[in-house]
């Protein structure tokens, strides 16, 4: 189902070296709400690629808090859907740069193993039936979700849903967009550890359909050496609804994988276009689920920045380009 050959790859790495050296000739793009108006838009503007600003409906650098709220970040997207910083507040900013010329970064974390509540430390924003800033993922053929994201802690967290001490979560949750129907946790899009055949695996996990099934695509690699403690790493998953094909990408790099389900989950082997659901998806989670905060469930220890949801699929040379953008050294 890869859709990309290798037998490109030559091309492909030409193409993201084309686009590196003409995002750095024309700066980062501004997104919706541009650079800080006492420098003249340039500290802190979201490091994007121009090409890709049309379709970055959200973006979440961890700098921003909504004004008189800073317990609100800021979205830098064309959407406009800012997210809350649930339980910590403005104490989840904290400095460390993940690449050059970043600022601070998101640390999520579970807060009381022990007990069964909701007091983790993560992100996002909830309503049911859906936020209608998000409107462009209703119907979406496609989605990229992608960032920078950081072990701090132990992960998988322990289950404190359940009453055995030894009981740990079947998956630790990065980021993602909530499915249009979602009660917190379902998903349409999403980056996330979770356990396939009882070991844990790096993936895209993603449903077309939010009454269906969902499908995910598994790193190969063992998601200890993808994820090492205290090392920033940029990963992204995209997600093609019109032919139920997903990817994920470290370090700009495709990473090979497989499907967990051979089956055709999304319903897309009939004829037609195929598409997602025609909602709005019902939010955005970052760091665990349910970020309306009603309950604990797959909380990541962890730190993140300049998280990036966009309405269409990127390619290999995009990721990659995108990826060698963040990490050039800024003057």
């Amino acid at each position: 189902m890869r859709k990309h050959s290798g037998s490109v790859a030559a091309r492909a790495v030409a193409a993201a070296a084309a686009l590196v050296m003409t995002a750095l000739a024309a700066g980062p793009v501004q997104a919706v709400q541009g650079g800080d108006a006492a420098d003249g838009g340039r500290r802190g503007a979201p490091v994007v690629l121009p090409a890709l600003g049309p379709d970055l409906v959200a973006y979440y650098d961890f700098g921003h808090p909504v004004p008189g709220d800073p317990a609100r970040e800021s979205d830098r997207g064309r959407s406009g859907t800012d997210i809350a910083l649930v339980n910590g507040g403005a104490a989840m900013r904290v400095p460390d740069r993940a690449f050059p010329g970043a600022g601070s970064a998101l640390q999520t974390a579970q807060v009381s193993p022990a007990t069964a509540g909701n007091d983790d430390w993560k992100a996002g924003v909830y309503r049911p039936g859906g936020v209608p800033s998000m409107h462009a993922f209703s119907g979406a053929r496609s989605a990229t979700v992608m960032g920078w994201f950081k072990m701090t802690g132990d992960n998988p967290s322990p289950n404190s849903n359940t009453a055995s001490p030894n009981d740990r979560y079947g998956a630790v949750g990065l980021a993602g967009v909530l499915a249009g129907n979602s009660d917190g946790h379902g998903v349409r899009a999403l980056l996330e550890l979770i356990e396939v055949d009882g070991e844990m695996r790096l993936v895209a996990l993603g449903r077309r359909v939010d009454e269906g099934a969902s499908q995910t695509f598994a790193a190969a690699e063992d998601w200890r050496r993808l994820l090492p403690p205290d090392e920033w790493v940029f990963l992204a998953a995209t997600f093609d609804y019109s032919d139920g094909t997903m990817a994920l990408f470290r370090n700009g790099e495709r990473l090979d994988g497989f499907y967990t389900n051979p089956g055709d989950p999304w319903q897309v082997g009939g004829p037609g276009e195929h598409h997602a659901s025609p909602t709005d998806p019902a939010g955005i989670k970052i760091g665990g689920s349910f970020p309306q905060n009603t309950r604990e469930g797959n909380p990541c220890n962890c730190r993140m920045d300049s998280l990036m949801f966009l309405d269409r699929e990127l390619t290999d040379g995009q990721v990659r380009a995108q990826y060698r953008l963040m990490v050039a050294p800024r003057p």
